[in-house]
């Protein structure tokens, strides 16, 4: 499975490459023979420290620190981003690492199936929610293989999957306060969901759901939000 993983990264000798979590060096190991050099993130001080201990520091830094909080903008634009994030605060780390779409080049991330499933799903799907539409508002992303839970060691309780992002040539600008409001009220009409849009204005029915809209929806709904 790593070397699927690898392979699918598909690294060139000179690529940036900064690992996130990378615990005991399972991934890093085969990376850091294809790539001269790897920055990683790790917040586990004792990993960190294992980790720096195992590779010489022309090859690897090691950066003590919670991805969390984490400014990626230290790192030079072209970056590319990996790691196995933890599924506890996959969310919130992936609205963190949105905010620095413009500087990577591609995010390959192994994630909870459920969250993966999220980022990718269509409008008017069960799945469809904030996560996917202000993620699909930067990135183009795709899903690339399921990784089973008998490739961990212990077993977890849930399937995984790995998942492509690469940043959009033309963002969308979309109000994440407004994304926040419509979905928090996803069973609601848009009239009664957001009140203070010019729906007209906008070219939207406001009988539709929050579901129902595509990220160039919520992209021109906040054009014309008055919220």
């Amino acid at each position: 499975m790593l070397e699927k993983i690898v392979d699918a990264l598909a690294p060139a000798r000179e690529d940036f490459f900064v690992e996130i979590g990378p615990g005991e060096g399972a991934l890093t190991a085969p990376l850091l023979e294809k790539v001269a050099k790897l920055e990683a993130i790790e917040l586990d001080r004792d990993l960190a420290s294992s980790l720096a201990a195992k590779f010489p520091p022309w090859k690897l830094t090691v950066h003590c620190a919670d991805a969390l909080e984490f400014d990626f903008a230290r790192f030079a634009p072209g970056m590319r981003l990996v790691g196995n994030l933890p599924y506890n605060v996959s969310t919130p780390l992936l609205f963190h690492l949105a905010r620095y779409a413009q500087q990577v080049r591609d995010m390959h991330f192994m994630l909870q199936l459920e969250v993966v499933e999220r980022m990718v799903a269509a409008p008017s799907t069960p799945a469809y929610g904030r996560l996917s539409v202000s993620l699909q508002a930067k990135f183009q992303m795709k899903k690339l293989f399921k990784v089973s839970s008998g490739a961990f060691r212990p077993p977890p309780k849930v399937e995984s999957a790995v998942v492509r992002m690469e940043p959009l040539a033309w963002q969308l600008p979309i109000d994440e306060d407004l994304l926040r409001k419509a979905f928090s009220a996803r069973r609601k009409t848009l009239r009664n969901a957001l009140p203070g849009i010019d729906f007209a204005a906008a070219g939207i029915d406001p009988g539709l759901r929050p579901e129902n809209l595509s990220p160039e929806d919520y992209a021109r709904l906040s054009m014309n939000s008055i919220l």
